[in-house]
């Protein structure tokens, strides 16, 4: 054990999970059930050893697709003492990709909200060392189309631009001509200083 203790690990990999809320962790000890309840020893450890410093390279809920941003992707955490204990709360939005040529890509994208504390116990409410990925599905669905718009789409809005560009420039003239005018006016009255 003493040989190991500055060694760290690197997880990669998948996961196939129900369509229900639930959570994955990463937490030092050896796992059992105990009275259907998921328990870990820690007992060979000692709290004041355990490291929780950690990155996440990449974490996705499904495939990707053009312009997905999956927020824990690079996240970097150095634990400022030992035992810490972070919890990854994330909210996962069923999400349907119809790109241009009718592929549909069934995938997920997701919120995270980080909360972290420092476990200084093994029982109660004072929590585990580790990093914990809970996770509850929206009920709701986005559903992304991509579409090709023809030439005289393109042709309109060329049009409306052109258009937009004319008539600012007849306002912006009109307004000089006027106030010019009503300058030239008072001159000539005399009421110009």
């Amino acid at each position: 054990m003493q040989e190991q203790k500055n060694e760290g690990c690197q997880i990669y990999g998948f996961l196939e999970v129900n369509k229900v809320a639930g959570n994955f962790h990463f937490a030092p000890g050896k796992s059992f059930q105990q009275s259907h309840v998921h328990v870990h020893d820690l007992q060979s450890f000692g709290l004041d050893n355990i490291n929780m410093t950690h990155l996440i390279k990449h974490l996705s809920f499904g495939r990707d697709y053009p312009g997905i941003v999956n927020p824990l992707d690079g996240t970097d955490v150095a634990a400022p003492q030992a035992s810490m204990m972070y919890q990854y709360f994330v909210k996962i939005v069923p999400t349907i990709y119809v790109k241009w040529d009718g592929e549909v890509v069934k995938t997920n994208q997701f919120s995270v909200t980080r909360h972290e504390k420092v476990a200084n116990g093994l029982i109660g409410d004072q929590g585990l060392p580790g990093v914990f990925v809970l996770y509850e599905l929206s009920p709701m669905m986005v559903k992304f189309t991509e579409k090709q718009r023809s030439f005289t789409h393109f042709l309109t809005g060329v049009c409306a631009i052109i258009g937009g560009v004319f008539t600012v420039a007849g306002l912006i003239d009109s307004l000089i001509y006027h106030s010019a005018k009503a300058i030239q006016k008072k001159i000539e009255l005399g009421k110009a200083s």
